[in-house]
């Protein structure tokens, strides 16, 4: 059984919402079915059939080619399966995924995998502003799982992070880790300013020196235990961060934010 296929037509003249596209909501629809499902394009309703053009039937492995980067919600609050997307996404890529696997070959835009709670997202372009973040108003982000971006990320990344790790392999904005309450942000990299800005708890795990506010105090090097065992645990990953070569256990280790409760931290590698 070959994967539920949805072919772009043309790009869009407005965003489309894709969220009715995801695996628990197609599964047990025959192709007419799903060929006339509405899918919400800017102030109007267009079907399926109406962008895609619809090959395959496994509703567990769904493919969206030529994708752009007006095509948003994809993979919102996934259950199970997986969605691979050849080309670009729109914003809330995976946004509240509670299990399952997003790949995307291009870039993605604003809040990527916000408030997500399980799963693993895979970008292999550059993603936009509040990568795992946590909607306008709300104070708990991106609550489990695995964010992996092969590129840069734009500002605020991890926002209000509550548990789970996002690796960089790139650069990542300013604000990197605000407001952050637990969680793992590993960024390869630079970093921009206002790094781990009013953070309470987390960790920021750095390969290069940032700049660093004045509420962050100076900890000194430490060799940490537990910092094999994190890279232990992404040897199973296609990234950079599972080679052993670039593991290290020896940092120099600030806590902050002292303008809250300063029981983050953030890990510089030595050496």
């Amino acid at each position: 059984m070959s994967a539920l296929t949805f072919t772009l037509k043309h790009r869009p003249d407005q965003r489309v919402d894709l969220s009715p596209l995801v695996p628990h909501l197609l599964e047990g629809l025959e192709s007419t079915q799903i060929a006339a499902l509405q899918l919400q394009a800017g102030k109007r309703k267009a079907r399926v059939d109406e962008l895609f053009t619809i090959s395959g039937s496994d509703t567990q492995a769904i493919v969206i080619k030529n994708s752009v980067a007006k095509l948003d919600f994809i993979g919102k609050e996934l259950q199970d399966g997986s969605i691979k997307v050849e080309g670009d996404a729109g914003a809330y890529l995976g946004f509240g995924i509670k299990s399952g696997e997003i790949i995307v070959d291009g870039n993605v835009g604003l809040y990527a995998g916000c408030e997500m709670k399980k799963g693993f997202i895979k970008i292999n372009g550059n993603a936009g502003d509040f990568l795992g973040g946590a909607l306008p108003g709300n104070k708990m982000g991106m609550k489990g799982g695995i964010i992996l971006v092969k590129g840069n990320v734009g500002e605020r990344a991890g926002d209000h992070m509550r548990r789970g790790n996002i690796l960089i392999e790139g650069n990542a904005g300013d604000y990197c880790g605000s407001r952050m309450t637990a969680g793992t942000i590993a960024v390869m990299g630079q970093t921009g300013r206002f790094l781990g800005y009013a953070m309470r708890r987390g960790t920021l795990l750095l390969w290069n020196q940032p700049q660093l506010s004045a509420s962050f105090n100076d900890c000194g090097a430490h060799t940490l235990a537990f910092l094999p065992i994190l890279f232990a645990s992404f040897r199973k990953l296609n990234s950079k961060f599972a080679d052993t070569s670039i593991a290290f256990n020896r940092v120099q280790r600030y806590a902050g934010d002292m303008s809250e409760i300063g029981r983050g931290e953030v890990l510089v590698k030595l050496g």
